[in-house]
């Protein structure tokens, strides 16, 4: 399976974001996607998941399941946790659960893995920031999907849980999985490439080279 970009570019509310972004990204591989506060990592990845719509260029996957769209066969963890306050932890799992299209299948492994097993009956209310973090990690388990998209993964978590979330990854990277994931620090996988959006040429900053040249 191969995820690739060729000449992206994304445009909100009048502003060209990025534009020429070209990336390739493998099963078994990781892309952290890095650059300053406003650069657009987190517009790219909504832009994958078909959250914003494609100003330019070409997005492809290869070797997936043809009957089925790019986002289909992706996770995409945000940066709010879109949990349900009045269900419990269990509840709101299984409701992730059906969304995605595995209705009735155990979540109970998902629950184990981040740590939150024992809180399956908790309303997610009381959850502190990190365990709201977590439950939403537990929906890349509970439902196996190929491509993690994963929006500043690490925040809010404890030293521990980000240790978690790294042996988790690389499990699914293991397993034949692709992540990119928007970050701005270390996230534990020593064999990721980086694409830094920083680095990717606007229309003005390269008509500004050229006036310089």
């Amino acid at each position: 399976m191969r995820l690739s970009a060729v000449d992206l570019a994304c445009r909100r509310s009048g502003r060209e974001v990025f534009t020429g972004l070209s990336f390739a990204v493998g099963s078994g591989e990781a892309l952290t996607v890095t650059g300053r506060n406003g650069a657009g990592k987190s517009s790219l990845l909504r832009t994958i998941i078909g959250l914003t719509r494609i100003a330019a260029g070409t997005l492809a996957l290869e070797g997936g399941d043809p009957e089925l769209s790019i986002a289909e066969q992706s996770h995409y963890l945000g940066h709010q946790d879109a949990i349900k306050p009045s269900l419990s932890v269990g509840e709101n799992l299984r409701f992730w659960a059906g969304f995605l299209g595995a209705p009735g299948r155990p979540i109970g492994h998902a629950l184990s893995a981040v740590g939150l097993d024992d809180l399956a009956g908790l309303p997610a209310a009381y959850l502190s920031a990190g365990q709201r973090r977590r439950l939403s990690i537990a929906r890349l388990l509970a439902v196996k999907r190929p491509i993690w998209l994963l929006d500043e993964p690490s925040s809010t978590l404890d030293a521990a849980a980000q240790d978690r979330l790294a042996a988790l990854m690389t499990a699914h990277l293991d397993g034949g999985g692709i992540i990119l994931a928007a970050t701005h620090g270390p996230l534990g996988l020593s064999n990721a490439r980086e694409l830094r959006i920083d680095d990717v040429p606007t229309p003005a900053a390269a008509k500004a080279e050229q006036a310089g040249a």
